[in-house]
């Protein structure tokens, strides 16, 4: 007897067929075999007069899809019917989900099987889940197949109604989504509050104390028993204090009058206060969460994420990795528990098994969080992955395990001191275990060195001690607009209001971006101005269809839908065909809609009128000799556009480049100009001869109409050549580039050595003599100034490559052992006096190897993010005067 299985891809068929019997043949369907029509010339010819072909859906007879087989897909479908005329048996092996339980019920109806048929289901590629699924097979879920359904239906009845409107109203080309819709409008509102936030300053005092040699810091909170005014303090939308707020606002001259007065003076402790708090580990992931953190920690995008977590459950090193559920099988919770107890001792395990319980509305997806496949998680190491896999498997593993740890006991320590009528507060962190936090360290996959840097240590005071005050200093800030949208925050935000499936996020995101919805600048997603043209529209003609609890309530009744608590077909002629059903609000609105109004998006205190136009967006205003625009650059947001910016685009229109004068050495006119990343100086002119005229970006913080000529000269040299370092005979340069100003040691091939220049630095004058000193200067690390470097347990001797110290440490979650950056854990059961530097060399062998395959995998994402990060910078030059900086320190 030959049973014929049929899954979606061929990793998945490979991996599979090693865990059936040898009379099973495994195929793959290469995803969905047929769809609803993509284009006009996938319409059959016997329904291409009908009204409803376009749409692809019959709304005139009970909502019934046009399903085609597209053609990419008749060679995989005639495949298929040859290797079911050989088989006795056909199983449909598709994924657990929706859309799986989708794809084996196309397969059903395409196939027409003459067979027996059967559903097998199975959440992770093992032999004992494949032998165990093979036991249970069932029938098709129906409830499952009609809420699929229903979501594409409808997918496509909002897409292919709002669409062709946004073509004649906006732009052609342009795309409306049930959730990408609103995802965008989530992108627009939030520019919209950082285009209304008016920036607020305070100052505050920041002092380094010291007790018994060791160095604290505290800042000031009182003064004269009233709380410093924060940042918290101020209104967005004001930049003044929130009224009824009883805060001292303090000025830069009454900062630095306290600080003359506060010097040399005495210090008491007034205050000690120890908590102790308990932190329990963060459930296992899901598809939502897993997204986050990959983005947060790997920064992966969403679509990369679920390819690579495909690729891994395909290979059978995780489980189905769509899914809303956090439950853990008991399976997997003893492979867990087995794994703390093997790699980090009994102690580190919680007193019992931890179960988690679902939050997430209609979470229905797989039935198990994400996590390793099999009975004994394999470790990291022992998976032979390399690259982003790795480090995914990584993530995916760490955490997993971590659920089964026990709480990290910490104690947060506050410490009050009073000098005359000032009232400072330094704070602390010890750790008196660190529980799970051993294994999975949020926003760090290093957790050796992530730990030491949370434990802030405070030296032993109590009250009425005095310690030494050893600098005391003025600072001032500036409030921050509320931040962007990143794709973790994004995906977090759409799955807490309910809107979508997390299963989507992916997709969802990559359409925004690919359709010039939003721009990703480094991690952050960045609207643009089409984003806001299309969401003001669909807010004043279509506010449902943006709205977030409307679209949470049609996700909720798909969810009922697909249990059976819903009918699907009444739920579809109501939303589209009632009497406010989409398909009438959209012939009744759209006569309504001057399309000149659509393209136009409204701005506050702009007098010129913002205009998307088909070579993009644009400005226009008029004057006394008529009409002018000017193209907006592209990297220039809706936030960021302000008047003087305004007035630059058109004057460089109508009038050409400034020309700042004659470049002294070469005669060529040095020209100053705002282009698509800001504000640049230019030497000569572009011409078929010159295409690429030398260029540089100002330094941030330097306005267009403060460059001289003289500046433009110096911006346009660099970078500058200081001299020979006295040391090796290299030379010393200071340069500009996208961290800011900086002076360089170029040491051959020993590499670069780089120092960012201070605030009082000037990178067209400095002298050898000062980057000598800063070059001489320790690099900062990411420790606080009160840290302090600390004794090794065991000096071990040099290591053999570069002869750099092996010792052994004392750290929060017990010794270590450190070579140059690279941190190792001493393994259970080893102790400080036995290691000896042949085994100590072994572990930060293998901890590098790690790294540096982490390294690898991230190659090209880094190489596009440090692209991404240069246009960041050139982008946050644009405007130096406009109110949505972030927060800079102005030190004394």
């Amino acid at each position: 007897m030959t049973t014929l299985v049929i899954v979606e891809s061929p990793t998945k068929a490979r991996t599979i067929r090693q865990y059936l019997p040898s009379n099973y043949r495994v195929e793959a369907s290469m995803g969905h075999v047929r769809d609803l029509p993509q284009s006009a010339s996938e319409i059959p010819a016997s329904v291409k007069d009908e009204n409803w072909a376009q749409l692809g859906v019959n709304v005139e007879a009970n909502f019934e899809p046009l399903y085609v087989v597209p053609k990419t897909k008749k060679k995989v479908v005639q495949q298929l019917k040859d290797a079911l005329k050989e088989a006795d048996e056909l199983v449909l092996a598709t994924d657990e989900d929706r859309e799986g339980e989708s794809i084996s019920w196309h397969l059903l109806q395409l196939l027409k099987p003459k067979v027996p048929t059967k559903r097998m289901v199975f959440h992770e590629i093992t032999k004992e889940a494949i032998q165990k699924a093979l036991k249970n097979c069932r029938s098709i879920h129906e409830p499952l197949v009609h809420a699929q359904e229903t979501r594409r239906i409808l997918d496509r009845l909002v897409g292919y109604t709002l669409s062709p409107l946004l073509w004649k109203k906006i732009a052609f080309g342009l795309s409306a989504g049930r959730v990408q819709s609103v995802a965008v409008r989530l992108l627009v509102h939030r520019e919209r509050q950082r285009r209304a936030f008016r920036q607020g300053s305070y100052w505050d005092l920041k002092a380094i104390l010291e007790q018994k040699k060791t160095p604290f810091d505290a800042k000031l909170v009182t003064l004269a028993g009233t709380k410093i005014a924060t940042g918290s303090d101020f209104d967005s939308n004001t930049g003044q204090i929130i009224a009824g707020r009883n805060v001292r606002l303090l000025s830069e001259s009454e900062a630095r009058e306290l600080q003359e007065r506060l010097t040399d003076k005495t210090w008491t402790v007034s205050e000690l206060e120890e908590k102790p708090v308990t932190r329990k580990p963060a459930a296992p992931f899901t598809t939502s969460t897993l997204q986050q953190e990959a983005n947060r920690k790997l920064r992966l995008g969403a679509r990369d994420t679920m390819r690579i977590a495909q690729k891994l459950y395909e290979q059978g090193y995780i489980t189905y990795m769509r899914t809303d559920s956090v439950h853990l099988s008991e399976q997997a919770i003893s492979a867990s528990r087995s794994c703390v107890e093997e790699m980090y001792g009994k102690k580190f395990l919680s007193p019992k098994p931890r179960q988690y319980t679902t939050k997430s509305k209609g979470a229905q997806e797989a039935h198990e969080a994400i996590r390793p496949a099999g009975s004994s998680f394999r470790t990291p190491q022992q998976t032979g992955l390399g690259g982003r896999e790795l480090a995914l498997y990584d993530l995916i593993w760490k955490r997993t395990v971590a659920s089964q740890m026990a709480d990290s006991r910490q104690i947060l320590i506050t410490i009050g001191l009073q000098v005359e009528n000032a009232g400072f507060r330094s704070t602390g962190k010890r750790i008196e275990f660190p529980g799970f936090l051993r294994a999975y360290v949020e926003g760090s996959d290093d957790p050796e060195a992530a730990l030491e840097d949370q434990e802030v240590i405070l030296p032993p005071l109590k009250m009425g001690d005095h310690p030494n005050c050893t600098e005391l200093e003025a600072v001032g800030h500036e409030t921050q607009p509320p931040a962007r949208y990143t794709e973790a925050s994004l995906v977090k935000t759409l799955e807490s209001e309910g809107i979508g499936r997390p299963s989507t996020y992916a997709s969802i995101i990559g359409t925004i971006v690919e359709r010039d919805y939003a721009h990703l600048n480094g991690n952050t997603l960045v609207p643009t101005f089409t984003a806001f043209a299309v969401t003001s529209l669909l807010e004043k003609y279509f506010p449902n269809l943006v709205d977030t609890s409307f679209t949470s309530k049609m996700e909720q009744t798909l969810d009922e839908i697909s249990t059976g608590e819903a009918e699907w077909l009444p739920y579809l002629q109501e939303f589209y065909l009632g009497e406010a059903g989409l398909d009438n609000q959209v012939k009744e609105q759209e006569s309504q809609i001057d399309p000149n109004e659509a393209r136009t998006v409204e701005l506050d205190n702009l007098e010129a009128k913002v205009r998307i136009g088909r070579y993009g967006p644009y400005i226009e205003t008029e004057n006394g000799k008529g009409r002018i625009s000017a193209s907006i650059p592209k990297d220039l947001t809706p936030s960021e556009l302000d008047p003087e910016q305004v007035e630059v685009l058109l004057r460089q229109k109508t009038e050409g480049p400034e020309k700042l004068g004659l470049h002294p050495e070469t005669g060529e006119p040095v020209y100053i100009l705002l282009g698509g990343y800001g504000p640049y100086v230019q030497l000569g002119e572009a011409s078929e001869e010159n295409k690429k005229p030398k260029r540089a970006s100002l330094p941030k913080g330097v306005n267009m109409e403060d460059v001289t000529l003289e500046m433009a000269v110096g911006l346009l040299s660099l970078p500058r050549y200081l001299g020979a370092h006295p040391d090796s005979g290299c030379k010393v340069q200071a340069g500009l580039g996208r961290f800011g100003p900086y002076v360089v040691h170029d040491q051959g091939k020993e590499g670069k050595d780089y120092r960012s220049l201070k605030a009082d630095d000037n990178v067209l004058t400095i002298a050898l003599e000062r980057a000598l000193e800063l070059l001489s200067q320790p690099k900062k690390g990411r420790s606080s100034s009160r840290s302090k470097s600390k004794a090794p347990l065991r000096e071990l001797g040099s290591h053999p490559d570069d002869q750099e110290p092996v010792n052994i440490y004392d750290g929060p979650y017990g010794p270590y052992v450190k070579h140059v950056k690279t941190n190792a854990s001493l393994p259970e059961g080893e102790s400080v006096e036995d290691l000896t530097l042949e085994k100590a060399l072994e572990l930060l062998a293998a901890k590098a190897s790690t790294k540096k395959s982490g390294r690898k995998s991230s190659k090209s994402t880094t190489s596009t993010r440090s692209k991404a990060s240069g246009s960041s910078s050139k982008t946050s030059q644009t405007a130096a005067k406009k109110t949505t900086k972030k927060t800079s320190t102005k030190k004394s």
